[in-house]
């Protein structure tokens, strides 16, 4: 099916306590190809409750029907992609809850998942001679990937929240200073990541990535945005998951059909950057309690 890529469990590893990787391959990737970009994701379709994967269906007007089985879907950065081997590395975190989590710590070879094609989100301005990296333990896998990619002339520094001593990972590269943050944040404690932006000297050459819990990232986006007066460009503020994500749907499913509606025309709003819609929409939720 066009642009669907099934992928086979080939063989897993334990990185650290709190993360798994799950290596993929099998004919479906054969076609797969890669952005090229160091966070690129894609959505991860997993197998149901039957143990079955469930896929869409790609109607006569080239649109894609979910199938009548519910489907557990999650983004996930690709880790590695090789294109020789055919195969496609996602390093999946593992803290006791959360359905692709234990999915991932108990995968066995020849378990499939299915996703479409990658999208990156990383992009910084040429001018940018230094990087800012904030994340937690879920921005892991993209921050190794684009230390790795990192262009010589480039000076990064990251913090990073890991919920244990036991769950920081080597990144892999000379070219990045690490200030890891132990306790904070990852659904163990108050995240730390606003804390570590204040901290850090953002000037007019800098790009700043951060990624992490939703919720958490309000505070980081508008210290950015409003209180640096950051342009859009300078700038990528990435919701990985949600703490308590299940209650925080059961909230918003909750609310009425026209409470819908007008979130979701904060979107469709005509002549407005997405920040500023953005600005918009966080108000909305926070408002509504969510």
């Amino acid at each position: 099916m066009s642009d669907l890529f099934l992928a086979e469990v080939m063989r897993t590893s334990r990185l650290t306590p709190g993360m798994v990787r799950v290596t993929f391959g099998g004919a479906g990737l054969s076609e797969f190809t890669t952005t090229g970009v160091g966070d690129e994701f894609v959505r991860v379709r997993f197998p149901g409750p039957d143990g079955e994967l469930h896929l869409p269906t790609l109607d006569e007007a080239g649109n894609w029907r979910e199938p009548a089985h519910d489907s557990h879907i999650e983004p996930y950065t690709i880790r590695k992609h090789d294109r020789e081997a055919g195969e496609v590395t996602i390093d999946f975190v593992v803290h006791g809850h959360g359905k692709a989590g234990a999915w991932a710590a108990n995968a066995l070879p020849g378990e499939r998942v299915s996703f479409h094609a990658p999208r990156g989100l990383y992009e910084p301005p040429a001018n940018a001679t230094t990087q800012l990296f904030v994340t937690d333990a879920t921005g892991i896998p993209a921050l190794a990937r684009l230390a790795e990619q990192l262009p010589a002339s480039v000076h990064a520094v990251a913090a990073v929240e890991v919920a244990e001593e036991s769950h920081r990972i080597d990144l892999g590269s000379d070219r990045l200073q690490v200030k890891w943050i132990v306790g904070r944040g990852n659904g163990v404690g108050p995240s730390a990541m606003t804390e570590a932006l204040r901290a850090m000297p953002i000037s007019n050459d800098c790009y700043v990535w951060v990624a992490g819990e939703a919720g958490e990232l309000r505070e980081a986006r508008r210290y950015l945005r409003h209180e640096r007066g950051l342009n859009a460009k300078q700038y990528a503020v990435i919701g990985y998951w949600r703490d308590k994500q299940e209650e925080w749907l059961e909230h918003y499913e909750a609310l009425g059909d026209d409470t819908l509606a007008a979130l979701a025309a904060i979107w469709d709003a005509a002549g407005d950057d997405d920040e500023l819609k953005r600005d918009r929409y966080d108000l909305k939720l926070q408002e509504l309690g969510l």
